[in-house]
């Protein structure tokens, strides 16, 4: 199936969404739920993922993925907000359009888009900013993401200021609102708008039309997305369509009510006392992730495992992981890759241990970046109501036998 072409036969299995729900109750955890069911491989240009939702689409990818630096095309994990989204693309026709207090309105094709600026790749992740909402207690709502709701790409495109700098701003230009193609089921409903300041235009900032050497999946943006580095996913704006530049912020329901955490030190409150002002969530926290051995895997007494995974943050760049086997008590460091792929990246680890006694086996993961910040107990992270920015160490109980 052509992903232009992605909505015209797509069907997916019924009850796929009511796995969010039935995910309420186990979610009174200290740690996300994990180990959930695939869902049923319906989806074009993807393998069975946990399955939330077919309408929007939203798909977790398996624990077990994260063991390698990039994320396969047909895994990576799905996020839309709106049920519309477009049954056709039309790959000749396609343009971006360019507007507002610009001196050139553009209407850039896709073929112009790639013969006409400088291409640059930047390999980052892109993480929903409620990944592992689930640990969360109480639950906040929304979708009750395990750990899999982020993924690491090399991604190919163009400079957003490239683009800026061919349509020419005006003075006093300072925002740029930037809008996908997908829209509200009712009209009532406000569109999914993000903005951008000129300051954090750097030149990591893209658009984005090929992922991992390939055209974008359908269900990821195709056929063009905005890649922010460093930033949760609201900000990465899938099927771009149009970008207007502005002179001052423009107020809108997904940058001044959605995708918030309390504007206080800790980002914190509690659900009888919410904190009064919130802030975006912007940057990322630390955060590693076990991908190998995976809840409930059987390892063999005096055998030679090695654990595996990856570590991220916002950019400032992973300095260590280390793994625990005693509850957290003594921590040892695990191997790092050598981290070409740049700080935006995953940065996979490895540690090899041999289990000298049978039963049940916590291995604990935590990532420590640059900057001194490290991964805090589960249990420590601080509450907000939108289940934002979880990043509590990470921790997978295998079977010694």
């Amino acid at each position: 199936m052509k992903r232009r072409d992605f909505f015209k036969t797509a069907a997916v299995a019924a009850g796929a969404a009511a796995l969010g729900t039935e995910s309420l109750e186990a979610a009174q955890t200290a740690h996300p739920v994990d180990n959930r069911p695939l869902g049923a491989n319906n989806f074009p240009e993807k393998r069975p993922l946990i399955t939330f939702s077919d309408r929007p689409p939203l798909l977790e990818t398996p624990r077990e993925v994260f063991t390698s630096a990039l994320t396969p095309n047909d895994q990576f994990f799905v996020r839309w907000h709106m049920p519309d989204i477009p049954t056709h693309i039309d790959e000749k026709s396609f343009t971006i359009t360019v507007d507002g207090m610009v001196k050139h309105e553009l209407k850039i094709t896709l073929d112009q888009l790639k013969n006409d600026f400088e291409q640059v790749e930047v390999a980052a992740v892109l993480q929903c900013g409620g990944n592992s909402r689930s640990a969360f207690k109480p639950t906040p709502g929304g979708i009750q993401w395990g750990n899999g709701a982020m993924g690491c790409a090399l991604w190919k495109g163009v400079r957003l200021r490239d683009i800026l700098d061919r349509a020419g701003l005006k003075k006093g230009a300072e925002w740029i609102a930037v809008q996908g193609s997908e829209k509200p089921a009712y009209y009532e409903t406000p569109g999914f708008i993000r903005e951008l300041h000129l300051a954090e235009l750097d030149d990591h900032v893209i658009i984005a039309y090929q992922m991992n050497g390939e055209d974008l999946p359908y269900l990821n943006g195709f056929p063009v997305r905005l890649i922010v580095p460093g930033t949760y996913s609201d900000s990465w704006i899938k099927m771009l369509s149009k970008i207007t530049v502005n002179d001052s912020y423009q107020h809108l329901f997904f940058m001044d009510h959605a995708y918030r955490v309390p504007d206080n030190e800790c980002e914190c409150e509690t659900p009888d006392k919410l904190y009064p002002k919130t802030k975006p969530i912007e940057r990322m926290n630390v955060k590693s992730l076990i991908g190998w051995p995976t809840n409930g895997e059987k390892l063999t007494l005096k055998s030679h495992v090695v654990v595996r995974g990856v570590a991220f943050d916002g950019g400032a760049g992973i300095k260590k992981v280390e793994i625990s086997l005693d509850g957290g008590k003594t921590w040892e460091e695990a191997q790092l890759d050598d981290g070409k792929l740049g700080r935006y990246a995953y940065r996979t680890f490895r540690y090899s241990f041999k289990p000298t006694v049978l039963g049940k086996l916590e291995i604990m993961a935590r990532a420590t970046n640059k900057l001194g910040e490290t991964q805090p107990f589960a249990e420590d992270v601080k509450w907000n109501r939108g289940g934002y920015k979880f990043n509590g160490i990470d921790v997978v109980t295998v079977e010694i036998v």
